[in-house]
């Protein structure tokens, strides 16, 4: 079992997986990673289960002591990773060594990065995850952001390190995060509760991110979309991605750390493949939407999948050990051997 200890939290660094399933009927939320793309890719950068539990780092990162060897990567949006200082890439795995120090700088694209560890992060399970619900105090460590001093436990990295794979994610499935961000809705379930003007309002206006941006929601500015008779209904289920429109015509996005259920009217769902690009979006930045069928977000996902799958044959391309330095373990003790080529 490995080690990592936290130094500076930054602005909110949790332990996320893929959520909580199965529980929002007893009013739990789902929870778990707000970008879901770049968690699956960090794992599997690092030769993980897609599912396994990493470290969500929001807008200021953390700064990470190394207690133990190991193989990471990140992803999602850049806040400038550096390791003792220098420079290091996103989207590839990256041999640390003990004594190493992981920080973040200045945001240059995105607000959330997503570290991934060989092994994964080990952490109990509540109700089956390892997501943290801050708001519930459950999952993660202690319930809660990580803090000062957190000492948290990872995998360990095979012993023999040239049995260690360096994987990279080819640049045309590399995401990018732009300011101005159009997202692919499906409309429903109560469409019908909004005049043809309200419904034209939606689809063509530009909406900002305002301040009242968490993992909860997003509330957005812009032309109020107008209702036939109020923006309240009985209360039903809200999915991750799903626009409430309240009274006042203001669209609010829900997010992973969403309420189980919701009395406001919902206008239309984000399609899968597109809530990562509202979990990169920052205060300030601006949405349209675009209507596609059920058919076409069906479509839109099976290509994504099959593109993951693609990725997971073919992101090996050679062996970790072309950092030229060996991690030996003697008696327990660990070594840092660099080799030279001679001759």
């Amino acid at each position: 079992m490995g080690e990592i200890k936290i130094k500076n939290p930054g602005l909110l660094t949790l332990i996320q997986d893929n959520g909580r399933y199965g529980y929002q009927q007893f009013g739990v939320p789902v929870s778990g990673v707000m970008d879901g793309f770049s968690h699956r890719i960090a794992n599997i950068l690092v030769g993980n289960n897609e599912n396994e539990a990493l470290l969500e780092v929001t807008i200021l990162g953390p700064e990470i002591e190394i207690m133990n060897g190991s193989l990471i990567a990140i992803t999602g949006g850049d806040l400038s990773p550096f390791l003792n200082g220098k420079p290091i890439p996103m989207w590839e795995s990256i041999r640390i060594k003990k004594g190493d120090i992981l920080g973040f700088g200045q945001i240059k694209n995105g607000c959330r990065s997503y570290i991934a560890f060989a092994g994964g992060i080990q952490v109990k399970k509540v109700m089956g995850s390892g997501s943290t619900y801050v708001k519930a105090r459950i999952g993660g460590l202690n319930g809660g952001n990580l803090k000062s001093g957190d000492i948290i436990k990872i995998g360990n990295l095979e012993d023999n390190l040239t049995s260690t794979k360096y994987r990279k994610l080819p640049n045309k499935y590399i995401p990018t995060y732009s300011n101005n961000i159009e997202v692919r809705v499906i409309l429903g379930p109560q469409d019908d509760y909004f005049t043809e003007k309200g419904m034209e309002k939606f689809l063509s206006s530009e909406y900002k991110v305002t301040n009242e941006c968490d993992r909860m929601g997003y509330r957005l500015e812009g032309e109020a979309i107008e209702h036939t008779n109020g923006g309240d209904i009985i209360s039903d289920g809200i999915n991750f991605g799903a626009i409430q429109i309240p009274s006042h015509g203001q669209p609010i996005i829900m997010m992973a750390d969403r309420q189980t259920a919701g009395g406001y009217t919902k206008i239309a769902n984000i399609i899968s493949i597109d809530l990562p690009k509202i979990a990169q979006a920052k205060p300030g930045d601006c949405i349209t939407f675009k209507k596609v069928t059920i058919y076409e977000a069906q479509r839109l996902l099976k290509e994504v999948e099959e593109d993951i799958k693609t990725i997971k044959k073919n992101c090996i391309s050679e062996n970790i050990i072309k950092t030229s330095e060996i991690l030996l373990r003697v008696n327990g003790k660990e070594y840092n051997v660099k080799v030279e080529e001679v001759g």
